[in-house]
């Protein structure tokens, strides 16, 4: 049992080396202990690690009883309690060596498979931030273009405003000049009406003089 005990210290510190650096192997023990906790392989060392706490507890039981024995006996030196003693610390020893690894390579597989996830994560968060920033990049390149495209119509705007105003100068020009035509008609008309007035007056005082006229001729052949 110490020869396996001593086998299985070295296989654990073995893994925990190559668990702590990182070469080709790493990947492969890796991919053992995530195997060998899927399914019933939990259960397995769960097992086998009650039955070395049981036997480690069962060692250290013997002792105590030993050293109960040898404090009975008045201090005296039995050589086969002391072999017995020697071999219980030992094993002992051996098995809290072999659980203390096993729990320290379970720990370290767990570490190394959260920061695996951590790098995973922070890179899917790096990628997210180059696409955000890519996207800020687009969003102030389309930003600039249409803050163009807006100056662009502010001056058109600004060009059409000042058109309009000429020719809304130009429209009140022209309405000015209309109303004074008008008026200027209008006062021809008047003239018109006054001369049309006095051209009948005229003509009344005509008829009227050669009314006269011929009413005096008419007297006078007779």
């Amino acid at each position: 049992m110490i020869q396996l005990l001593f086998t299985v210290i070295f296989s654990e510190a073995a893994t925990i080396g190559l668990l702590l650096f990182k070469t080709p192997l790493r990947k492969l023990v890796i991919m053992g202990l995530d195997r060998l906790k899927r399914g019933r392989g939990p259960l397995m060392v769960k097992t086998v690690g009650g039955t070395l706490f049981v036997v480690l507890a069962s060692s250290i039981y013997s002792m105590i009883n030993l050293q109960k024995r040898e404090i009975e006996d008045g201090g005296a030196v039995n050589p086969t309690d002391q072999v017995l003693m020697a071999k219980h610390l030992l094993e002992a020893t051996l098995m809290g060596s072999v659980l203390f690894l096993a729990l320290m390579t379970d720990r370290l597989h767990h570490y190394i498979r959260e920061l695996r996830i951590r790098r995973k994560s922070m890179e899917a968060v790096k990628k997210q931030m180059r696409g955000s920033e890519d996207a800020k990049n687009t969003v102030s390149e389309e930003t600039k273009s249409m803050e163009e495209e807006a100056a662009k119509l502010r001056a058109e705007v600004d060009r059409l405003e000042s058109e309009l105003h000429s020719k809304n100068k130009g429209v009140g020009a022209a309405e000015v000049s209309i109303s004074a035509l008008r008026k200027q008609s209008e006062g021809f008309l008047l003239e018109y009406d006054r001369l049309l007035e006095e051209n009948e007056n005229l003509r009344n005082q005509l008829k009227s003089v050669d009314r006269r006229f011929s009413r005096s001729n008419s007297k006078k052949n007779m």
